[in-house]
Formats: C-alpha cells, sequence, structure tokens
C-alpha cells in the first residue's frame, strides 16, 4: 500500500487505518511506545535488524500522521525522545482487538500443527 492511500479521502475507514500502520515495523514501535519514551538507540538495540535509516523514516513517517510525538532535549549531548501522542494512544487501542484475533489465530495454527 501506498504512502498517499494513508490521506485519500476515497477509501474505506479501514484501509485508511491499515495505510498507517502499513510496513514491517510500525505495529512494533507503536507496542513499544505504548509503555512510555523511548530513545531511538534503545528502539534499535530492542529491534535487531532494524536500521538507524529505517526507523528514523518510519518514525517520521509516524510523527507526520500524529501518532508519535518527538521531544528533544537542549542539552549535550542532545537527547531525543519518542513517545505516543494521544491520537496513537487511540490508535493502538483499536488495535487491541485486533491482536487478541492475531494471538487466537497463532495458537489455532499451533494446535493444528500438533495434531498433523
Amino acid at each position: 500500500m501506498t504512502r498517499s492511500r494513508a490521506q485519500d479521502m476515497n477509501v474505506c475507514g479501514v484501509t485508511a487505518a491499515i495505510a498507517v500502520i502499513d510496513g514491517k515495523w510500525k505495529t512494533t514501535l507503536l507496542w513499544l511506545l505504548e509503555s512510555g519514551p523511548w530513545r531511538p538507540g534503545e528502539l534499535l538495540r530492542r529491534l535487531p535488524g532494524l536500521s538507524e535509516k529505517v526507523l528514523t523514516q518510519t518514525l517520521r513517517e509516524m510523527e507526520g500522521d500524529g501518532l508519535v510525538h518527538r521531544q528533544v532535549y537542549d542539552e549535550r549531548p542532545l537527547r531525543t525522545e519518542y513517545s505516543l501522542t494521544p491520537f496513537g494512544r487511540d490508535l493502538a487501542k483499536a488495535l487491541e482487538p485486533l491482536a487478541d484475533w492475531g494471538h487466537r489465530r497463532l495458537e489455532r495454527l499451533a494446535a493444528a500443527r500438533q495434531v498433523s
């Protein structure tokens, strides 16, 4: 799905929501940021395989969509933290039933493998 779908007024609400969370890392970042503010280095350490470039790009997209707040502290060395906005928390809450469904699906797949 392209980023332009996230701002297309002629799509259904589900498509508009999925366009905002589309991508490999966004749902994981939402999940981590629910626990409080994180520094970029902490996120990189927590998510092996995520490059600094992709993290920066993903957080900027999430910030542009109003999900994430970027706080830069005027101290040396500079310190930056990312946290969820109230709008981002709303999205995380809306995704909870979908996450529950996903866990039930994984349990069914595991049970089916045991039977096979």
